[in-house]
């Protein structure tokens, strides 16, 4: 139990970073436009991850955390798109980007372990 909730507030942090990451983002119409992504995706994680907390069946909870890992991957490709738009500087997403690439470890592992409990 106590994992799970370990999971629902990182996750939660993991969503604020990005809106800091957002806000402070140049008011370019690339930066807005990806960040508008970014933002969506990044902050989907923890929104999915609750409701797969919440969920009714181990079906239904594979399907969320699913939609976690599918948000998780494409806050991964924006991060990219910053970097190498050469929009935001490497360094500045390296923190964005090891914890969005260890939150995606953890919900391959949990996929897994509940597929494979089936």
């Amino acid at each position: 139990m106590a994992e799970e909730k370990d999971l629902r507030d990182r996750t939660k942090r993991f969503a604020l970073q990005v809106v800091r990451l957002f806000g402070a983002l140049p008011k370019s119409t690339e930066a807005q436009v990806i960040g508008k992504q970014v933002l969506r995706s990044g902050t989907s994680v923890g929104a999915n991850y609750r409701e797969a907390y919440r969920s009714r069946s181990k079906a239904e909870f594979t399907a969320k955390t699913g939609d976690c890992l599918k948000e998780l991957e494409e806050t991964a490709y924006w991060f990219e798109l910053l970097e190498e738009g050469h929009i935001v500087d490497a360094a500045k997403l390296a923190d964005h980007r090891k914890e969005c690439n260890e939150l995606t470890a953890i919900f391959v592992a949990i996929i897994n372990k509940t597929k494979g409990n089936r």
